[in-house]
């Protein structure tokens, strides 16, 4: 019997460490298994996946994957922390969203585990003169409250002043934002912009009487929301802030007050991984930013997250609570400072105390149970990480010294340029949503038509008029509602006969992939008894290649003349004589269910 050494590694110690060239060749021998003819060295790149902004991630990464070094928690570059104790001593805080004039909500909120309030004021959102009725009851001293009042900004500032002073709230314990962004007010609603001397005012106060009080917003949220990719919302971040540092060392502000004017929030999405790299590159960049004007000490960013808008489905909603989880946890590792979760029906409506319930738990259980915040920057050291918060980080910079070099933010929002280079972002995005190579679950993978709706009261209505709001659901959200108003009208959905020819081996895994794809259409798949008592006039058949060559021609012939209009086959195209079209991995669904709405009357 051997005894080995007790220091559990030495198994590990008896192998010799493989090499590169070695993973590459097994790789490249399973790719030829699956009839991919790759090289040793193509193996690994053929495995890579495309991200936005010309970036790839690779199937591994290695020491050979060398980044700068990104520093310690709380020193510049601040990659992996504004604050050398990082979320540590309590977690990050807990931001909830509040747009309606209710008080109760505001206090049920943070008597279970909110901890700072983001106040949606001014038009579209709680009327100024409201602010002390929403607020009755809170501690003001305890709770930051974060205003988001876009024109309105000066007077809801000085409403909160007042109610500070009112309630014998010390200056020095009032902390939060006014929230004041006259950029980003400009983007979501293309209005002349408005003085920046109020503003000015506003910051020169903070920065004089009000050490806890921010008095700027710096919103990414406008151009994630249009469509942009991380790297152009870094971008526009970069260029947004170092507007108003040009606006507020112009008001008589030092740099150094200036910087420490300026909260930045950025969007949290389920792309973890991504969105870990964006707020660490984002912590960089402005960092390289504060250092280029002469303040290198005042570069550690605040940063609030934003689960994302973009990514929240208003058909099966209850599916966002896992997209808003796992964004929540990103933001987390990322090392946001405060972190709001919208509510998995925010799409909907206004959110009902459920909503907001599981929004405000799903970062206590975070912090509380899955201790997340005990390590600061938990994926700091990860070749992946720290490969694409460098990646990311030069292709943020690329963006916005283009930004620059066309004048500045307001020049790029005001001209166009800005707003065509997140549209075309958001086309060919959108390419791969209608194709569902970027799948969205509960819409266009495993949808259930039989699902009742979420009905919500309506929300205000947002600031629109300047860049749009775009959503991953929505192109095939206007198929669905199509769907709706058909069922609406007759009393059933549309309908498509699915024919599977052969044994269960040979048809199973087209017909799953079948009515999927028709249901995310609202098209309602029908499986049972014969096309003629089905009630459908479209068809498609269903099988394996080998089937096909036997029986699709004749199957097809014979559906037409009991009155089926047009026969798809669910596979690679190929020619079979009454055979239409053909659905397929890959294929434009939006376009093929848009034609079959269209060919069956439904407006």
């Amino acid at each position: 019997m051997t005894v080995l050494p007790d220091d559990g590694l030495s198994l590990a110690a008896e192998f010799p460490d493989p090499t590169l060239e070695q993973w590459q060749r097994l790789v490249a021998g399973v790719l030829r298994k699956s009839g991919k003819e790759v090289s040793d060295t193509a193996a690994e790149e053929a495995l890579s996946t495309a991200l936005e902004d010309g970036l790839a991630s690779r199937p591994l990464y290695t020491a050979r994957d060398s980044a700068p070094d990104p520093g310690l928690p709380g020193f510049a570059p601040f990659v992996r922390g504004g604050r050398a104790e990082g979320n540590t001593t309590g977690g990050w805080d807990v931001r909830q969203r509040h747009s309606a004039e209710d008080g109760a909500a505001v206090l049920a909120d943070l008597e279970n585990g909110v901890t700072s309030l983001w106040l949606v004021a001014g038009a579209g959102g709680i009327p100024v003169p409201s602010l002390g009725r929403v607020l009755d009851g809170v501690y003001l001293d305890l709770a930051p409250v974060a205003l988001d009042a876009g024109r309105d900004v000066e007077p809801a500032a000085r409403e909160l002043l007042r109610l500070y002073a009112e309630r014998g709230v010390a200056k020095e314990a009032a902390r939060g934002t006014l929230g004041a962004d006259p950029l980003g007010h400009e983007a979501r609603t293309g209005d002349a912009p408005f003085d920046f001397a109020p503003v000015a005012g506003l910051a020169r106060l903070c920065a004089e009487e009000y050490p806890g009080l921010r008095a700027l917003t710096v919103d990414a949220l406008p151009y994630h929301e249009a469509g942009g990719s991380a790297a152009q919302e870094l971008g526009c971040s970069l260029a947004t802030g170092v507007a108003y540092l040009r606006e507020l060392t112009a008001a008589g502000l030092s740099v150094e007050h200036a910087c420490g004017q300026l909260e930045f929030r950025y969007a949290a999405t389920a792309d973890q991984f991504l969105t870990i790299a964006k707020l660490r590159a984002a912590r960089r960049l402005w960092a390289r930013v504060a250092e280029v004007c002469g303040a290198p000490g005042a570069g550690a960013q605040v940063q609030h997250a934003v689960t994302s808008p973009v990514m929240m489905a208003r058909r099966d909603p209850w599916v966002n609570m896992l997209r808003t989880t796992v964004a929540t946890l990103a933001a987390g590792v990322g090392g946001a400072d405060a972190v709001t979760v919208l509510p998995f029906d925010h799409a909907i409506g206004l959110p009902d105390a459920f909503a907001r319930r599981i929004a405000r738990n799903t970062s206590t259980i975070l912090v509380e149970e899955s201790h997340l915040s005990r390590v600061i920057d938990p994926a700091g050291g990860s070749w992946y990480v720290e490969r694409l918060t460098d990646e990311l980080a030069h292709s943020g910079w690329e963006f916005f010294q283009r930004i620059e070099r066309e004048g500045g933010q307001a020049s790029a929002l005001r001209s166009g340029r800005l707003g065509q280079d997140l549209a075309n972002t958001w086309a060919a995005r959108s390419a791969k949503l209608a194709k569902r190579r970027e799948p969205v679950t509960g819409v266009s993978e495993f949808p259930t038509l039989a699902e009742r709706p979420v009905e919500r009261a309506p929300a205000p209505a947002s600031p629109s008029g300047g860049l749009p709001r775009v959503r991953r659901d929505e192109a095939y959200e206007t198929l669905r509602a199509r769907s709706d108003a058909h069922l609406a009208a007759t009393g059933s959905r549309p309908r498509i006969f699915l024919a599977a020819l052969g044994p269960a081996a040979a048809h199973t895994a087209r017909l799953s992939f079948a009515s999927n794809l028709f249901q995310a259409g609202g098209i309602e798949p029908v499986t049972e008894g014969t096309f003629e008592d089905s009630g459908a006039t479209e068809v498609c058949l269903c099988s394996s290649d080998a089937l096909y060559e036997e029986r699709a021609a004749e199957v097809a012939g014979t559906l037409k003349a009991v009155g089926a209009r047009h026969v798809f086959l669910a596979g690679r195209p190929g020619q079979y004589p009454g055979v239409d079209s053909h659905v397929f991995a890959g294929c434009d669904t939006v376009a093929v269910l848009s034609a079959t709405l269209d060919r069956m009357g439904v407006s």
